[in-house]
Parts: structure tokens; C-alpha cells; sequence
């Protein structure tokens, strides 16, 4: 519930990123569940998840063509997590992951509080393309409890307008794409 308008203007201008026929992975999180909410009228997208929460935009989308991968639920977050999730994404290869985070850094990179969820978001940044992180300015330089990736491990990040121009300088200096919405 905290900065929902935001995230919705972020995960609006991710979805923008997404092209007819695409292939796209979405981790389990509030805003990246939002990207799938922002697809409508896109045709014939194939996504992958481990997101429960996007099923009811799937549902009333024809234009996406949707595979959860199973796994044990975990009902905190939403998603299917663990041994069986993982191997399942090895199936796929796609264009575009879409990323949650709960805190990112240069010095701690993305981070968790879950060691699951880690497990996920670093399989899906291995079978796809560009890996883009979705996430309010609010959670720069805040540190979880387990390390996702390297922040050189994104591509692109997707945030609000409330993001320094510090703190956007020093995230391009290492390469990473910064879009505000």
C-alpha cells in the first residue's frame, strides 16, 4: 500500500517497454505485477511468472499468453518459490525480466528479505536478455537482508521522479539506464 500511485506510473512506463510478440519474465512483487496490469492492448506477449497477483490481469488481457511456474507458494508474497520454480525457468529464454527489489545500492546492489525470491530474480536475469528493475526512488540506498545482484547486473531501471540527480548520475556511471515516470 505505500506509494501506489508511483508504482503505477512506474510499472505504466515499463509496460511501455514491452512490444507485440514479446517474450518477458515478471518476478513476484506489487509493482512488477502492475507491468502485466499495463499490457492491455498489447498482442500476443508470452510471460513467464512466479506471480500469483497477475493472474486476474491475465484474465482479462487476450493478448497475453501467461505460464506460472510452480513451486511451493508462498502466500507473503505471492509466488511460487523454490527448487521446482527455479528449474522450471530454465525452460525459457526471453527478451525482457521485469524486477522488484526491496532495497538497491552500488555498495549492497539489489537486496531481499527473502532468500527465496533472491534465488528467483537471479534465475530470471540469467534467461533473459535486459533485466530491468522496477522500484520507487524510496529504496535507494536502503540495504536487505540477502544480496540479489549487483546493481551492473540490471540493465534499466524504472522509477519515480522522486530519484536524485545524485543518485541517477551514480547509477549511470556504472552503466545502468535510468527512466523516471
Amino acid at each position: 500500500g505505500l506509494n501506489v500511485e508511483a508504482k503505477s506510473r512506474i510499472a505504466q512506463a515499463a509496460a511501455a517497454l514491452v512490444n507485440d510478440g514479446d517474450t518477458i519474465m515478471i518476478e513476484a512483487g506489487t509493482t512488477t505485477a502492475l507491468v502485466a496490469r499495463h499490457l492491455l492492448g498489447k498482442r500476443f506477449v508470452n510471460i513467464v511468472t512466479n506471480s500469483t497477483l497477475i493472474l486476474p490481469f491475465a484474465r482479462t488481457n487476450p493478448g497475453i499468453h501467461l505460464t506460472v511456474v510452480g513451486g511451493e507458494f508462498r502466500p507473503a508474497s505471492e509466488s511460487m518459490v523454490g527448487p521446482l520454480a527455479l528449474t522450471e525457468l530454465e525452460r525459457f529464454h526471453v527478451r525482457l525480466a521485469f524486477v522488484g527489489t526491496d532495497g538497491f545500492s552500488l555498495e549492497g546492489g539489489l537486496t531481499t528479505h527473502l532468500v527465496e525470491g533472491a534465488e528467483i530474480v537471479r534465475r530470471m536475469a540469467e534467461r533473459s536478455e535486459t533485466v530491468v528493475l522496477v522500484a520507487d526512488s524510496s529504496k535507494y540506498g536502503k540495504v536487505g537482508f540477502v544480496r540479489v545482484l549487483p546493481v551492473q547486473g540490471v540493465h534499466r531501471l524504472v522509477t519515480d521522479t522522486g530519484l536524485g540527480a545524485r543518485a541517477e548520475q551514480e547509477l549511470a556511471g556504472v552503466g545502468l539506464e535510468v527512466t523516471k515516470a
